[in-house]
């Protein structure tokens, strides 16, 4: 019983040390100063431990005397405690030996210790723990106590926990002070801590380079006089050193002068940046560097010259520099110290200024190619079609939306090195043909529009298309190859300022499908038949989200089937839509939709969850155990949230492990390699089938295949379909492939005896077909369970 009483107080003395800890680290962030670091510690933190005394003492510089600094006493119905002593050598008390040795002690009994000097109300107990920073003695705490043996062996080491953290609080308060200190002594020492304030706020405030430029030079001509003063940044990329500001005799100049790679070397500002230190100069000195050979004079002689260089990335470095020309005003190393400083916030301010412009470009510009991206594209049509209010009457903007032909085999065949280099090259050529004003940019991957502001004549479109075809005519050599490009061009013109600009694009981007429809290097105008088509387009995106939310999908399933025995072992779920108004709706109509604007996502699981319902009746119905196979988009398998969802589906119904499984294209697949992989293997704990559909069809499944966790192939119904007398030898190299991977594979479009003859003499597992039963109802479906078709 007593144990367990012990270990319940030791872990309330553990957690109530935790506490005292961890609010004393918290509070140290808010105390800046020493007279409010000691009195908290002496009046809060020892307090909460009940001593009923405590002295703080610091070292002096000579570390031979403790001074107290601060001390705590709390009057006693029988006993009051007061420290008598101020000053202590470190050769005298517990208080010195503990300074002297940088040795902890713990007295149960002061009368015991010859060390111990008694203060006005002697004590009969001392705890004393030295204050050190890296093996250096700051000073002691001192506590006491009336009671014999009270301090115990947790006081000692939260208290030793209480002065290392001071200790280190210590340290830095007085660090801040020298530097406080240092500062002050450079001369007028407010006036110079009111500029630098300035400096440091302008560096987050000014708005762009010029500003901060013009309001820095007013901070340092108020510190030292500045009438002839610029700022240079040198690029050491193109070697040119450009003065981005100057002040010549009080007066401001705009004029940017750049120095080029063979004007640079001969300047003083370039040997400033060479020799990478402040540099003070006075006439005599500034006409010996020039003989010496180091520069040139350039311009005319100053009295005082003083320069010092910064660098504001691995890039962009720069030079500070002031000029006196008038005999009674010379620089000094003061001022050299104080411009010192001064490049020091100049060079944070240009870093954040570049990083700022980089960021921004970054935003509104493709890192490949360096064009313009999507919405600065968006951003530049929307102040085009507003500015037609100001335009001349028959002005109109063209947008030209291109579609390189063919870039995805390059791709799969030579690589997205090779790839990437065609798109640049094919940029670089088709930005030197655009004007001035349009602006080119890249949409996504193979995508890309020109934007062709104030067009007055409709043959300036033509003209456009006629260079960017001529450009294109030639073989491009890529990497040792030599490729040949051709692009797919719609167009859609904007002559009305209630026109919008992402409606333009969607013109141009409808034409430019109808163009690569026709053939590669085909050019189409957005009509109104692509208007109409558009109109159906926007309907159906719109009825999507209502006919899922009204229950307007049913589930049509259609039986997967053993070669062998024409058993069912399960049904392939396809969506039927019944729309209100439109009535059937194809799924080749609403699903290529439902990908491109992301509907998809929504739609997929309600279907999900549509067969995992009918799966738990059939189940509940007492039917045989069967599986249900859904397809779903490739964009599932670009978040690890389809795992939660899967999960939560078969939690929801309770399904049978296996039963609801998933089937995906194989280029949908692909794209997403390794967090297909993460997602599959998420779901094995529910042993979740993944069907790779329409095997064979794609580009680069074969050189990918090995590498994912799927369980079954499709066998695409183009290649069932040349099943006639024997078989087809692509089919008969994917069942071998399967065979070897351990793959059950599936044999899709069987409609005659002649293909499920043929099949059966192969190493078929499953197949599915008109011939054996199109996609029926599940009120049908489950009629076919019981018997071989």
């Amino acid at each position: 019983m007593s144990n367990k009483v012990d270990t319940h107080e030791a872990l309330e003395i553990k957690t109530e040390q935790l506490s005292i800890i961890n609010q004393f680290s918290s509070s140290l962030l808010q105390l800046d100063t020493l007279e409010e670091l000691l009195e908290y510690v002496t009046t809060q933190v020892v307090n909460r431990l009940g001593f009923v005394d405590c002295v703080i003492y610091l070292a002096d510089d000579s570390a031979s005397i403790l001074n107290q600094v601060a001390s705590m006493g709390i009057p006693h119905q029988r006993y009051k405690y007061r420290a008598q002593r101020k000053v202590i050598q470190f050769s005298e008390g517990i208080s010195g030996f503990v300074a002297r040795t940088g040795e902890a002690v713990m007295l149960g009994d002061v009368s015991t210790d010859s060390r111990y000097i008694a203060d006005e109300r002697p004590a009969q107990s001392e705890l004393c723990v030295p204050l050190i920073y890296k093996e250096q003695i700051l000073g002691v705490i001192d506590c006491e106590h009336p009671i014999k043996n009270y301090f115990t062996n947790a006081h000692l080491e939260i208290l030793t926990t209480v002065a290392h953290l001071l200790s280190a609080k210590i340290n830095q308060v007085n660090t801040v002070n020298n530097l406080q200190q240092t500062v002050e002594q450079l001369n007028n020492a407010q006036k110079l801590e009111n500029s630098l304030l300035q400096i440091a706020n302008l560096t987050y405030k000014a708005s762009d380079l010029d500003t901060f430029f013009e309001s820095l030079h007013a901070i340092i001509n108020s510190l030292l006089r500045a009438d002839n003063f610029f700022i240079a940044l040198y690029d050491k990329q193109v070697d040119i050193l450009d003065i981005v500001y100057i002040v010549e005799e009080g007066i401001q100049t705009s004029t940017h002068q750049k120095f080029s790679k063979e004007q640079l070397k001969d300047t003083a500002s370039y040997y400033l940046l060479q020799k990478d230190q402040p540099l003070l100069f006075t006439k005599k000195d500034y006409k010996q560097q020039i003989a010496d050979g180091h520069f040139k004079m350039i311009g005319r002689q100053s009295e005082s010259w003083l320069g010092v260089p910064f660098k504001a990335n691995e890039r962009i470095s720069g030079v500070i520099v002031v000029q006196s020309y008038d005999k009674s005003l010379h620089y000094s190393e003061h001022d050299s110290s104080l411009l010192t400083y001064v490049s020091r916030q100049i060079s944070m301010a240009i870093d954040r200024q570049l990083a700022r412009q980089e960021l921004e470009h970054r935003a509104l510009h493709d890192e490949l190619t360096g064009l313009a991206n999507r919405s600065l594209l968006i951003e530049r049509a929307k102040h085009a079609i507003l500015r037609l209010t100001r335009a001349k009457k028959g002005t109109s903007h063209a947008l030209l939306y291109l579609d390189f032909d063919r870039f995805k085999s390059i791709n799969d065949s030579l690589g997205h090195e090779v790839g990437d280099h065609f798109l640049i090259r094919i940029c670089e050529l088709i930005k030197a043909t655009v004007r001035n004003t349009d602006t080119f940019a890249r949409l996504g991957g193979d995508e890309f529009a020109i934007f062709m502001e104030n067009i007055t004549h409709r043959n300036q479109v033509n003209e456009a298309l006629k260079r960017i075809q001529t450009v294109l005519s030639k073989p491009i050599d890529v990497d040792g190859h030599l490729l040949q490009a051709s692009t797919s061009i719609g167009i859609a013109y904007s002559d009305n300022i209630n026109d919008k600009a992402y409606i333009l694009l969607q013109q141009a981007d409808a034409a430019m499908y109808e163009a690569k429809s026709t053939g590669r290097g085909q050019v189409k105008f957005f009509n109104n038949t692509m208007r109409k088509k558009l109109k159906t387009h926007a309907d159906i995106e719109n009825d999507l989200q209502h006919g899922i939310e009204h229950n307007e999908f049913e589930l049509y399933f259609q039986p997967i089937f053993t070669i062998a025995e024409s058993e069912v072992i399960g049904f392939e779920a396809l969506v039927r839509w019944h729309h209100p108004k439109k009535g059937f709706v194809s799924p080749n109509d609403f699903i290529p939709i439902a990908e491109t604007t992301g509907q998809i996502i929504n739609l997929d699981l309600h279907l999900l969850d549509l067969a995992a319902q009918q799966i738990s009746d059939w189940h509940q119905q007492g039917h045989r155990f069967l599986k249900i196979t859904v397809n779903v988009s490739s964009r599932h398998f670009a978040s690890l949230d389809f795992v939660a969802q899967i999960h939560a589906i078969y939690n929801k119904y309770q399904l049978p492990l296996g039963s609801l499984c998933l089937e995906i294209t194989e280029s949908g697949l692909i794209e997403n390699l390794d967090l297909a992989t993460q997602i599959i293997e998420g779901l094995s704990p529910l042993k979740v089938k993944l069907c790779l559909d329409d095997f064979g069809t794609g580009y680069s499944a074969l050189g990918y295949l090995h590498q994912l966790p799927i369980h079954v192939l499709k066998i695409d119904k183009s290649f069932i379909d040349h099943l006639q007398d024997s078989t087809n030898p692509l089919v008969e190299a994917i069942l071998s492939l399967a065979q070897s991977l351990k793959f059950a594979v599936v044999a899709e479009g069987i409609e005659t005896v002649e293909q499920l003859t043929i099949l059966q003499s192969t190493q078929c597992d499953f197949g599915q077909g008109f011939l054996k039963s199109k996609p029926v109802s599940a009120n049908e479906a489950i009629l076919l369970i019981n018997n071989p078709l």
